[in-house]
C-alpha cells in the first residue's frame, strides 16, 4: 500500500472535532484517518470516500460506488487514553476481524477496534481490515452472485 501525502480536512465542522482532541489522540485519529484514505485509493472497486460527521464522530463512507460500509474513528471517552475505529454493529465485520486478527487487536463487542495512545498500530492487519469494510457491500453482492450461480 503507498502511502499518500496527508489529505487535508475540507469539512470545517470535522477539522474542529480534530482540533478538540488531545494533541496525543489528535495524532493517532489522523494517522487512522490517513490510513482509511491510503486503503481506499489502494482498493479495487471503492472509489473515492466521503468525510462526514455521522453521531458525531468523523466518519468514512464509499457514498460514490456504495462498495463498502461506514468506518468511523473517534477517542474513548470513558477510557483515558483510548481511541478506537468503530464498524457498524448489523454486519460481520467485527467478526470477521476477531477469526483472522483476534490475537492481535483488541475488540469492544461487535462494533470496535481499540487502541492504546501508547501501542503502536498493527498497520498491515488493520489496512486488511479496512479494506474489507470498504469492500463489504461489494464482496456480500458477489457472494450472492456467485451462490445464484452455483445453484
Amino acid at each position: 500500500m503507498k502511502k499518500a501525502r496527508q489529505k487535508s480536512i475540507e469539512n470545517p465542522a470535522i477539522a474542529r472535532l480534530f482540533d478538540a482532541y488531545p494533541e496525543t489522540i489528535k495524532t493517532r485519529l489522523m494517522f487512522l484517518r490517513q490510513l482509511i484514505f491510503d486503503v481506499a485509493s489502494s482498493t479495487e472497486g471503492v472509489g473515492e470516500l466521503e468525510e462526514a460527521l455521522k453521531w458525531g464522530q468523523p466518519g468514512y463512507l464509499t457514498t460514490r460506488t456504495r462498495s463498502g460500509s461506514l468506518i468511523r474513528i473517534d477517542q474513548v471517552k470513558s477510557l483515558k487514553g483510548r481511541y478506537a475505529m468503530y464498524f457498524h454493529c448489523q454486519t460481520t465485520l467485527v467478526d470477521t476481524f476477531k477469526e483472522i486478527y483476534g490475537d492481535i487487536f483488541e475488540f469492544e463487542g461487535n462494533r470496535s477496534i481499540i487502541f492504546n495512545e501508547n501501542d503502536a498500530v498493527p498497520v498491515e492487519e488493520l489496512g486488511h481490515c479496512i479494506a474489507i469494510a470498504l469492500t463489504y457491500h461489494l464482496n456480500k453482492k458477489r457472494s450472492t452472485r456467485h451462490a445464484a450461480v452455483k445453484k
